[in-house]
């Protein structure tokens, strides 16, 4: 039987962060702000580039403007009170700073896995239909897939959040963690009577993580065997060029997330998932825009060209 139930509205969240490794602090504030400001400029600078250059006004790049504003908005919920925690004594959050973190990297987190399952079936469109593709991926199609992945992401979020905080918890909020992270705040949960609920949030990620995921190996499936039976060399290294990014990205941002929130609450060790917390919620996002650009022809040749239309010629004349 766990300890007494907290049910105070001013109750408070103790996030350890990671406190326990004190030498290893000043090298994670260090590392966490060069991940933090990578993320805000090449996430910003993939952003303007899409909407400025009219040669990236495709579907690839529109997907992936929102894909740069999802990693953004996710690690700016995470990372300001992660910094703190790394300058001073372990972080106390009231109930209501908790839950609203909560709500916004699990509505952030979510719409990223329904993005990257959209963003690859429109490299299967693109590889497998190319003369229907203009037709597959038109814009009104694009934005409502586009909204479909913001949606799914808010639902998911709103509908776990509503969950657990209807359940009550026990003290003491204590958190080896340095994030309001579900598996963490499941642990806290008092009684046996939210088993059910229990299973429905489970349930929850089991979708916004398995749907998406299983929509992409089917995609790039269909990639593979339409690779495969290319006859010219340089349409595979095309192919292979345009999806090999995202399947990086992807590998990325789902091998961590599914450790993290598809094992059972009771499984669940805070210690070693705050440091897979740290890869998917700082290191990803940072990583994305080095993902999409280093080989990236086109946005690099964008990134030349709004370079240029700034440089000293064109602001003299």
């Amino acid at each position: 039987m766990k300890a007494n139930h907290s049910s105070s509205s001013e109750e408070r969240f103790l996030l350890l962060g990671f406190s326990d490794w004190p030498s290893l602090q000043p090298v994670l504030f260090a590392s966490v702000l060069l991940c933090y400001l990578l993320t805000l400029t090449g996430n910003s600078a993939m952003v303007l580039l899409a909407v400025r250059d009219p040669r990236l006004h495709t579907p690839m790049y529109y997907f992936l403007s929102h894909l740069a504003l999802v990693d953004a908005g996710f690690t700016s919920s995470v990372v300001p009170p992660l910094l703190a925690n790394l300058r001073g004594p372990a972080l106390r959050l009231p109930r209501g700073g908790c839950m609203a973190q909560l709500c916004a990297s699990l509505a952030l987190g979510s719409a990223e896995c329904v993005l990257l399952a959209v963003m690859a079936l429109d490299r299967a469109a693109a590889v497998c239909r190319p003369l229907r593709y203009a037709g597959l991926a038109s814009p009104r199609r694009c934005r409502a897939l586009a909204a479909t992945s913001w949606l799914g992401g808010l639902t998911n979020s709103a509908a776990q959040t509503a969950l657990l905080a209807a359940r009550p918890l026990c003290a003491p909020l204590r958190l080896d963690h340095f994030i309001c992270e579900l598996p963490a705040l499941l642990q806290l949960a008092c009684g046996d009577g939210g088993r059910a609920v229990e299973r429905q949030m489970f349930a929850a990620r089991v979708v916004i993580l398995l749907v998406p995921s299983t929509v992409i190996l089917a995609s790039y499936g269909a990639v593979g065997r339409a690779i495969w039976g290319m006859r010219s060399g340089g349409g595979r290294s095309r192919a292979v060029g345009t999806c090999g990014s995202h399947l990086t990205a992807v590998c990325l941002f789902y091998g961590s997330a599914i450790y993290t929130y598809l094992q059972p609450a009771h499984s669940y060790q805070q210690g070693r998932g705050k440091f897979v917390s740290l890869f998917y919620t700082v290191v990803t996002p940072a990583l994305n825009p080095l993902i999409y650009t280093l080989r990236n022809k086109e946005v690099k040749g964008a990134a030349r060209r709004l370079l240029g239309s700034l440089g000293p010629g064109r602001a003299g004349q």
